[in-house]
């Protein structure tokens, strides 16, 4: 029982955050070499459903 609580929340911890960042990512280097698109604004939706706060805060590098 306490194994997958602990299993749960690695996920929660780890996991989520790290697709987030790697949606974001990927929408942002497909909108650098095509522009935005459809899959570009819904990846970077995606990220913000995910990771709200981080939706604030843009990165330019």
């Amino acid at each position: 029982m306490i194994q997958k609580r602990i299993a749960q929340w690695a996920v929660m911890a780890v996991a989520v955050p790290l697709a987030a960042a790697g949606a974001r990512r990927l929408s942002h280097t497909l909108e650098a070499r095509r522009g935005p698109t459809g899959v570009s604004r819904v990846l970077s939706r995606g990220a913000d459903l995910l990771r709200p706060q981080k939706a604030k805060r843009r990165r330019f590098w």
